[in-house]
């Protein structure tokens, strides 16, 4: 079996993303404020909410998921079931979201969107992208080895 870096690569960058959220949850209202999650989750981190900790945390399971998915497509831990449609998705979402955080700022003027300033969505995109491309790499790579066949 050979090596299948871009899943491991897409699994280390969705694991930073995980543990950048628990740091997120912990580092309270003025991370939230920073990392783009708005003004509005930080109020309520700083009113004793338990809500912002709560969506970080759903956040922390998904992303580490999709981790898991990653090493099970690179063949390092045992294979995860509907694991070539899960990566398909997790690659479609990873790279929409890259693409589309450079488009959100020039159609769509929010004040959410104008606060969180253009290189916000420009440096989030790009790593939602990398991720993203990631995923997409290791299933053009492996494409025969999701189905269960091996390369």
């Amino acid at each position: 079996m050979t090596v299948k870096w871009s899943f491991i690569l897409a699994s280390i960058l969705t694991s930073a993303g995980a543990m950048l959220h628990i740091a997120i949850i912990i580092g309270g209202p003025d991370w939230y404020r920073a990392s783009g999650a708005g003004n509005e989750l930080a109020q309520m981190a700083e009113s004793g909410s338990v809500y912002p900790a709560f969506l970080g945390s759903v956040l922390v399971l998904i992303f580490f998921g999709w981790a898991i998915y990653a090493l099970s497509g690179a063949g390092i831990i045992m294979r995860l079931p509907l694991l070539k449609t899960g990566l398909v998705l997790i690659a479609s979402l990873c790279t929409v979201r890259g693409l589309y955080g450079f488009f959100v700022p020039v159609l769509i003027k929010t004040e959410y969107v104008v606060g969180l300033g253009i290189e916000f969505w420009v440096l989030s995109s790009l790593v939602w992208l990398a991720i993203g491309l990631s995923y997409l790499h290791g299933l053009r790579t492996n494409w025969s080895y999701l189905d269960g066949k091996e390369q």
